[in-house]
């Protein structure tokens, strides 16, 4: 039992470099999803998928996020949120190799592993960010967003060049184990100079009335939690901003290259809608509390993506000028999303508990757009009917913003 304490109390904030590396986590939680949209139509050549197979394949991510979330309080209850953190990458590193070089099951068995440990960042991430940044949170979820997007949008402008030099969306796809593996090896020296730290003052952080505060803080939270409207409000939040995400971060080289934009263009139109989310998202948090409350930034982050949709559907020539308004949607409403988590929470524990059923329903609720994207295409023969439906839900994203926006009065 002291032994667990011991690890358990390992779970505070560092200082100096060591708080920022949280946002070296948050580089290496898309990589690994964002990859794969550029070359998604060589591997359904390669391997003979037909666009409703490849639309499986891109909602394994979210339904994995969602199936994970729910769990990951269990397992930082057990070994702490930075072991959990420690364990997610090097799970991620795993899973991408496995997906590369594990043959036709390992692309599937290695998408779950990466997956499914992204879902464990996912989750906790925003409570370390809480934690570590307790008096700046809007702006620390303004720039671990910004690094999740541009992660991304890495992946989304280098995959195709890498696969085109490296012969094959295989090797592509398994640079991306090498990052979260270095990044490991610094969060590792993390935990090794908090254990120090801990150790010198193990008696106060380790007194009854310590340890009695923390079993108190955890009694019936996941319960108080799920009673709060505002818990709903929040998960449908995160499910429509993370479905319009992962439909066009999948779908968006297709949709440019039936417009008559070549790979590498398309991979372009790709990086700007990904790019530009490091801007928006950082400038957001600037919205975040307009009159008190939360519905200005929710609703500015939102309107792009409805507008993008707009466009593509009727001047799908300008498809750079709609990555660039999409973009500007995408990077916000993540910022928005994660920072309605951090903000809804009373507590770090209520926080957990919060960030794990908003993300396992949301992301459920993401995981039918690039599926129903994908089934769409193959049956209509095209994009406009897909983007018809995108488009509403990107207008219901709107309708649920100025719900979110306001703070709950219980």
């Amino acid at each position: 039992m002291n032994s667990k304490r011991n690890m358990l109390a390992y779970d505070r904030s560092s200082t100096g470099l060591w708080v920022a590396l949280i946002f070296l986590v948050s580089l290496n939680l898309r990589p690994a999803i964002a990859a794969v949209g550029p070359v998604l139509a060589q591997m359904g050549t390669d391997l003979a998928w037909g666009e409703g197979v490849q639309g499986v394949l891109t909602a394994i991510p979210l339904i994995a996020f969602a199936a994970v979330s729910p769990l990951v309080t269990f397992l930082a209850r057990r070994i702490g949120i930075d072991m959990s953190i420690l364990l997610a990458l090097l799970c991620i590193a795993a899973g991408d190799a496995i997906r590369s070089f594990g043959g036709g099951v390992g692309i599937w068995l290695g998408t779950v592993v990466f997956a499914s440990a992204i879902a464990v960042g996912n989750v906790l991430v925003p409570v370390i960010a809480k934690r570590d940044y307790a008096g700046h949170v809007a702006m620390a979820t303004g720039v671990y967003s910004g690094c999740i997007t541009a992660g991304s949008a890495t992946a989304g402008l280098l995959s195709a060049p890498l696969a085109q030099m490296w012969g094959g969306w295989r090797a592509s796809l398994a640079f991306w184990s090498v990052p979260p593996l270095v990044v490991a090896v610094l969060w590792a020296l993390r935990i090794l100079h908090n254990r120090k730290v801990v150790v010198a003052s193990a008696a106060v952080r380790n007194s009854p009335s310590a340890q009695s505060a923390r079993s108190q803080s955890s009694r019936g939270v996941f319960a108080r939690v799920l009673r709060r409207p505002m818990t709903w409000y929040v998960t449908a939040f995160m499910g429509l901003q993370s479905s319009a995400f992962y439909t066009m971060s999948n779908w968006m080289p297709s949709i440019s290259a039936s417009i008559g934009y070549d790979a590498s263009t398309a991979g372009v139109h790709l990086f700007i809608f990904q790019g530009i989310g490091i801007f928006s998202g950082l400038l957001i948090p600037k919205l975040m509390n307009v009159r008190g409350n939360q519905v200005c930034a929710a609703l500015t982050a939102s309107a792009p993506m409805f507008i993008a949709g707009l466009g593509m559907l009727l001047l799908p020539h300008l498809m750079p000028v709609w990555a660039f308004v999409g973009g500007c949607a995408q990077g916000a409403s993540l910022v928005v999303a994660l920072a309605l988590i951090a903000l809804r929470g009373r507590d770090s524990a209520e926080t957990v508990v919060l960030s794990g059923v908003a993300q396992s329903f949301g992301y459920l609720i993401a995981s039918l757009g690039p599926l129903m994207f994908g089934v769409l295409v193959q049956a209509t023969g095209g994009h406009h009917v897909p983007l018809m439906v995108f488009t509403f839900v990107a207008f219901l994203q709107c309708v649920v913003a100025v719900i979110v926006g306001r703070p709950s009065k219980m």
